[in-house]
């Protein structure tokens, strides 16, 4: 039924308040419509039915495709179990674990680095040069790698794996980096057995946050990366760049606040107004390291690109 909470009392447990309350009949928008809504209009959308008394929303199958006499959760346009909410999109799910789903952009399928480019300090652009055989790409010629497409939030999926034969120590063992907009770094590096400052080791935000645990295969072997990236804001509310990472299917970074770009360890890591979408780069840094599987998912809000029920 159509409700609303009133406060009828406080509870306190040690330094939490509690409160209690009561159920009343919600009062709808103003004007008399639903949210987002002209007072008059008819809720259900093209084909639909709406029960006389429970509210229900019918499709022209006599399926119930929601109510329209629902409560509004605080601040939301929607009614709970709204039949006019917007259905998400379809996205066709990868026909197996890891591969892209429909909606993916492709950085690296094996085949060519066609999607890549390498950039100078001063700008200029050039054709990828790294090594492509056997359906890896291997770090090296020509320095870091970085995508012709700029980006902003984002999923990422990518799949790497560190020389099985043991050079090198410490930053110098299978050293590489995964770089959102130039400036945020996910570190890539062979963390098996093979210790290193916590905030520089593999799925590190670098210079900022260690992963909350270490779950690195033997060198050789391949390892995956699945990333959600949230870009900065700088306009509007502004608000940082956020890191939730899973590594080797396991979560190392929840949300986890980016303090400012990576980089610099001499000074604060602090943040400096730049474009809302930027290129995504791969870090060459004299270490062997192949890729393979790399596609990209622009994140958008709830509610967008969905579509309105006909």
């Amino acid at each position: 039924m159509n409700s609303r909470l009133s406060i009828i009392g406080v509870i306190v447990v040690g330094s939490a308040v509690l409160l209690v309350h009561a159920q009343q009949p919600a009062a709808p928008p103003a004007g008399g419509g639903r949210a987002g809504q002209p007072a008059g209009q008819a809720p259900a959308g093209r084909g639909a039915q709406t029960g006389a008394q429970n509210g229900e929303v019918r499709g022209p199958n006599g399926e119930v495709w929601g109510y329209s006499n629902t409560a509004f959760n605080e601040n939301s346009r929607w009614r709970i179990h709204d039949a006019d909410q917007p259905q998400p999109r379809v996205v066709t799910p990868p026909p197996s674990p890891g591969a892209p789903p429909s909606d993916a952009i492709v950085l690296f399928d094996g085949k060519d680095l066609s999607q890549w480019v390498q950039r100078d300090s001063a700008g200029n652009v050039s054709p990828a040069q790294w090594l492509v055989h056997d359906g890896v790409v291997d770090s090296g010629k020509g320095g870091s790698i970085s995508t012709k497409e700029s980006f902003g939030d984002v999923q990422l999926h990518v799949e790497f794996a560190t020389p099985s034969k043991v050079e090198g120590t410490s930053q110098g063992r299978g050293n590489s980096g995964v770089v959102f907009m130039g400036r945020y770094e996910i570190q890539v590096l062979d963390s098996y057995d093979n210790r290193t400052y916590a905030d520089g080791m593999a799925a590190a935000i670098y210079g900022d946050t260690p992963p909350l645990v270490n779950v690195a295969r033997r060198p050789g072997e391949w390892q995956t990366y699945d990333i959600v990236f949230e870009a900065p804001k700088f306009s509007g509310t502004p608000s940082p760049a956020y890191f939730t990472v899973f590594w080797n299917g396991v979560m190392v970074h929840n949300r986890r606040v980016v303090k400012g770009p990576t980089s610099p360890t001499a000074t604060t890591h602090t943040y400096v107004q730049h474009d809302a979408e930027l290129p995504l780069t791969l870090q060459n840094h004299n270490n062997p390291v192949s890729f393979r599987n790399i596609w990209i998912r622009r994140l958008t809000k709830y509610d967008e690109g969905a579509d309105v029920r006909k």
